[in-house]
């Protein structure tokens, strides 16, 4: 296993969606549907962690299923995807941060950001958040009228999901989230 500093091990280690990678690189959280890794080295001070998270997503070519998207719309949909991702932060208690870096290739988008904790329970909780903040992001960049794969795919299925089952729930039978 990747050397943790102990309170951020700790806190990883008890909390119910991370679970230990099995390269022993860091932690996985088990609530996306994409790969996202935590990960921390000790900090200078009273601080318990700086921490490190990367999430990987499709491009949205490799995203598409059964054909290719046009390069002005992969570069305007990366394009966009980066404007968005400048407000990451945004949903974290850090202040203490890097800007994300956000790197293109192939086939995949590669997210990592960086940030100090004061508190080992804040750190991991701001790197579930964090995680949570980028796949909710591709999930807005996701352009109707294609046919999707893979994680993409799962990401669009699970929400129709959660939403035929608020709209079965709300008694009404309106389709309203209550």
């Amino acid at each position: 296993m990747t050397d943790l500093p102990d309170p951020v091990a700790r806190e990883l280690e008890s909390h119910d969606a991370f679970v230990p990678r099995e390269d022993g690189a860091g932690y996985d959280l088990e609530t996306t549907v994409f790969d996202a890794t935590v990960t921390a080295d000790d900090a200078e001070g009273k601080r318990d962690g700086e921490f490190r998270v990367t999430v990987t997503l499709p491009t949205l070519d490799a995203a598409v299923a059964g054909e290719t998207v046009a390069s002005v719309v992969e570069d305007g949909w990366f394009e966009t995807l980066e404007r968005r991702l400048e407000d990451t932060f945004t949903v974290a208690q850090t202040s203490t941060h890097e800007d994300p870096a956000v790197d293109r290739g192939d086939d995949a988008v590669t997210v990592r950001l960086e940030y100090v904790a004061w508190d080992a329970a804040e750190g991991v909780d701001d790197a579930k958040a964090l995680i949570e903040f980028v796949e909710g992001t591709f999930a807005q960049g996701i352009i109707p009228g294609y046919e999707y794969q893979g994680a993409a795919a799962t990401l669009l299925e699970n929400a129709q999901n959660r939403g035929q089952q608020a709209a079965e729930g709300d008694g009404g039978g309106n389709g309203m989230p209550m």
